[in-house]
């Protein structure tokens, strides 16, 4: 018979102590500092950010830090300490168009008014391991310190739009969305709480879906009409003042698509956008989320529901949240020994039936 074992508060400490320690590592290599993992991981900590819906890079890579590089741990961190902070106000919506861009293209105009940026990007590298990087303490040449744009730089969907060949996105100026982080997720979605859902969403998972329609599940021929990274100013309304002020900037990562739509009943020939915007540098996401996006407005653009799992709204948000994946997952880690118990002696039963028969028949 299996029975439980009590082990108790000890055991638990002692796998606190350890956990630390594994943590920590050899005492003789010089611990990370968070000023380090903020400044040279930060594609780790921008993740982190955007998955635990904080933008605090030091709080981010501090996560990063406790959770010993798991960075689905880190964002579980950040969601909790989340909930522990006081919400006194909302800011106002960032204008992008107003973006200081660090790196700014478009896979649709060659000559876009504005210019292309390359900006820092992994995209043009040959993938080769630097190991100069291993050469500690040397001192790196100094490269051109680059200055990113600072006039506002216009949307290249905005040419489209001026001819009257792009979908119009219409939504009521007084229609507040739903807030995902203050309420639980419910059917049917709108457009702004799945696009909450996806910007939060685990960017393994939704880089999934956006692979699977180009791959055919779900008809979705995205061209990037642009594709920004940079900074934006956020302000807030102060009912004291009766204005908005600055109260600090962000980095984000922004992207269009421009998308085939060959009309509907109602609606002529012409080209719909997908939308992805996401905390930090994070292109990948970005595209995902604006791929994933077009293929969940199949039904408001009176498209046909091939029946991908990129167009299945309940599949795709209940299962991109990489927090409750994770711990629906791992809670089977924990003691059930009296469920195991009933299917043990379940299982004990039917083998017993199943020989008594077996023996019943041979006698026969």
């Amino acid at each position: 018979m299996y029975v439980a074992v009590k082990g108790g508060e000890r055991a638990i400490d002692n796998a606190h102590d350890w956990l630390a320690e594994e943590r920590r590592g050899d005492p003789a290599v010089a611990e990370l500092s968070i000023a380090q993992i903020r400044e040279q991981l930060a594609l780790a900590v921008n993740r982190v950010m955007a998955e635990g819906s904080l933008y605090d890079p030091d709080l981010a890579a501090l996560a990063i830090k406790q959770a010993r590089g798991d960075l689905i741990e880190a964002i579980f961190l950040i969601r909790a300490y989340r909930t522990t902070l006081p919400r006194f106000g909302h800011s106002a919506p960032v204008e992008t168009g107003a973006m200081a861009c660090d790196r700014r293209i478009s896979a649709t105009f060659k000559d876009a008014p504005g210019g292309q940026v390359l900006g820092p990007t992994f995209d043009y590298t040959h993938r080769l391991l630097d190991f100069a990087l291993e050469a500690e303490g040397l001192e790196a040449p100094q490269a051109a310190q680059a200055t990113p744009r600072r006039e506002p730089t216009p949307h290249i969907t905005e040419f489209l739009d001026s001819e009257g060949l792009l979908q119009p996105d219409l939504r009521p100026e007084d229609d507040t969305p739903r807030d995902l982080t203050r309420e639980p997720l419910e059917l049917p979605a709108d457009r702004p709480l799945r696009l909450q859902a996806l910007t939060r969403g685990d960017e393994g998972f939704v880089l999934g879906m956006a692979y699977s329609t180009q791959r055919g599940y779900g008809r979705n021929h995205p061209f990037v009409g642009e594709l920004r990274v940079g900074t934006v100013p956020v302000e807030m309304e102060i009912p004291e003042l009766g204005f908005a002020i600055e109260i600090g900037e962000m980095t984000l990562t922004e992207c269009e698509t421009v998308n085939q739509f060959t009309g509907s009943k109602t609606e002529p020939p012409q080209f719909t956008r997908g939308y992805g915007l996401v905390f930090g540098h994070s292109e990948r996401k970005a595209i995902s989320m604006a791929l994933v996006d077009r293929a969940l407005r199949w039904e408001e653009l009176g498209e046909d529901n091939v029946g991908a799992p990129a167009q299945d709204t309940e599949f795709v948000l209940y299962h991109a949240d990489n927090i409750q994946a994770s711990g629906f997952l791992e809670h089977i880690k924990l003691p059930h020994y009296v469920d195991f118990q009933s299917e043990l002696e379940l299982i004990r039963k039917l083998r017993r039936e199943a020989q008594a028969a077996s023996r019943k028949e041979a006698a026969e």
